[in-house]
């Protein structure tokens, strides 16, 4: 199996939301973001699925090293991801601290499972999210250099997103996203969020996280500066699936998440999808 079959079969038994924008992109730019998501999906699985967390950071240290190999002249990786990466890394102008800084992230999740303020917790999402949308804008391609604003604004909205939608799996992981600022904001209890007890005041701290991240989409949005909009027009359906599920999880009360995890049918994201093709994103 050659290093972009491999970035594919990676990418495929995910099932993520990333792939379904997809479908709309040439070839060559397809297999660029199907090379990126499987970094992701690789340094993610570190975390996710080492019970030892000593052996999850000499692991990511191992990829830390073999990565560097893919940006030195005559150095040959031996990951097939990173194979990969080496592949395209001149043609996009693919940095390598923005796929260290997704490594940093990850070992974030090794060495802490609660954030003390939102800025704690911006670093966090920069890292695992925004870099993500860094490296799309530039497979993607960009004019002006405020569309890297742009992306790192629209990671923190899809990251934030996915914390509202996971905070009870999160909390049966022992990890609590949601700042510690904002519980006692709200006087939500941790031993509440652990034994997944919903109380008024966390249906009231869930309905302003969900606000905040709506403003997020928003402010997104208005970095994206016009020249770069038709370039970019892939990313908005990601964004649009993420957004409808932050809707669909208000509409639901919000305090559920504690109880289910909630989704988007694949037949609707494809709806999603074609809609926002046609006709663009507003949140």
């Amino acid at each position: 199996m050659d290093s972009l079959a491999y970035c594919q079969q990676k990418a495929a038994a995910s099932g993520s939301n990333f792939l379904v924008s997809f479908k709309f992109l040439s070839q060559s730019k397809k297999d660029a973001l199907t090379i990126i998501y499987a970094f992701c999906r690789e340094v993610d699985d570190i975390v996710d699925d080492c019970t030892d967390a000593n052996v999850a950071m000499q692991t990511l240290q191992w990829w830390r090293q073999d990565l560097a190999k893919v940006f030195v002249d005559g150095e040959v990786p031996e990951h097939p991801v990173h194979q990969a990466i080496a592949s395209i890394k001149e043609h996009y102008q693919l940095p390598q601290e923005e796929f260290v800084a997704i490594i940093d992230g990850m070992q974030m999740d090794l060495q802490q499972a609660r954030y003390n303020s939102f800025g704690d917790l911006q670093l966090y999402c920069h890292r695992v999210a925004g870099v993500v949308g860094r490296l799309i804008v530039r497979v993607l391609g960009f004019k002006n250099p405020q569309t890297l604003e742009y992306a790192d604004k629209m990671g923190l909205a899809l990251q934030l997103t996915n914390i509202i939608r996971d905070v009870g799996e999160d909390v049966r992981n022992g990890r609590i996203y949601l700042p510690v600022e904002d519980l006692q904001k709200f006087f939500v209890l941790a031993t509440d969020l652990m034994a997944l007890k919903s109380t008024p005041e966390f249906e009231q701290m869930m309905q302003f996280q969900i606000d905040r991240a709506n403003r997020t989409y928003q402010e997104a949005m208005a970095l994206l500066p016009p020249e770069d909009k038709q370039a970019q027009k892939i990313g908005f359906i990601m964004a649009a699936i993420y957004h409808t599920l932050l809707d669909e999880i208000q509409k639901d009360g919000g305090h559920n998440v504690l109880r289910y995890k909630i989704a988007i049918p694949n037949p609707r994201k494809l709806r999603i999808a074609l809609k926002t093709w046609l006709f663009g994103f507003k949140p």
